[in-house]
């Protein structure tokens, strides 16, 4: 990418760092579980809690006046307040906890409430995915973009399944009823910072998760809009990265999306 900013600069310098540690202890798991009773999720609690240490320290260091809110060790509120760094040290625990490569590290930059910046690494694929307001989009250097299927009988779509414990199960069978006979195929990787990135590389045609934190889904925000598609709520109004959910897509689909995501969300009639 050219001309980054050096707030961007960092970020992938502080992503790259944690990504390190995590490949390490990424290759540790399977000897782990063989060798201890508990298993590897204690080494991968470890591992998000260095991650998040070692990103912390590396934009504190550079930019100590701004907030940082993580997804381990919550806010901490700086001096310049306007300005606050968004990280999810390990997106995707669960594939990095079952041995799956689709994981990755969220950093962002959000300023006066609007991410101006993201960067989402998967270490294990080897792809780093940046982008800065007004700056486009780019995947390991080359420039990318957002699909241009135009039909959602034609599109590959991208979601979050709520698990044990998430709400919204009857709106997500709801919806999977609704879309699968619309769309040319769903797909879930199991990691937020994946399918937004793949929205934005045109690899999938949207994204929706309707449970989410601001950290998930921060820089595919701007990464999605810089390779020209769009963010909104779930319910197609002005996103809030703070609200709890997001639909992202390459724009041409969006309004079709919208009007089945919509109709979910309508009580079943007996």
């Amino acid at each position: 990418m050219q001309h980054a900013s050096s707030e961007l600069k960092l970020m992938i310098q502080a992503a790259q760092a944690a990504g390190q540690g995590l490949l390490q202890r990424f290759g540790q798991l399977g000897e782990l579980g063989v060798r201890t009773k508990t298993g590897p999720a204690d080494l991968v609690s470890i591992a998000d809690e260095e991650a998040e240490r070692t990103v912390r320290e590396i934009l504190g260091k550079a930019r100590p006046t701004f907030s940082f809110v993580g997804e381990e060790g919550g806010t901490s509120r700086g001096s310049d307040d306007a300005q606050a760094w968004i990280v999810d040290p390990l997106d995707g625990t669960t594939n990095f906890l079952f041995g799956t490569p689709l994981w990755g590290i969220n950093v962002a930059l959000e300023r006066e409430g609007e991410v101006v910046a993201g960067v989402t690494w998967l270490p294990a694929l080897r792809e780093m995915f940046v982008a800065e307001q007004g700056g486009g989009a780019w995947l390991n250097s080359e420039a990318i973009h957002v699909s241009a299927r135009h039909r959602l009988v034609d599109s590959v779509i991208s979601c979050g399944i709520p698990f044990a414990g998430k709400p919204d199960h009857p709106v997500f069978a709801r919806e999977m009823a609704l879309l699968s006979e619309r769309t040319a195929g769903i797909r879930r990787t199991g990691a937020c910072s994946v399918d937004m990135a793949y929205v934005a590389a045109g690899r999938w045609d949207a994204y929706w998760e309707r449970a989410l934190n601001a950290w998930d889904m921060a820089p595919g925000v701007i990464l999605v809009r810089e390779a020209g598609g769009v963010a909104s709520s779930v319910t197609g109004g002005l996103l809030d990265i703070h609200g709890g959910n997001v639909c992202v897509s390459n724009g041409h689909i969006q309004g079709a999306l919208m009007e089945q995501l919509s109709r979910a969300l309508e009580a079943p009639t007996s």
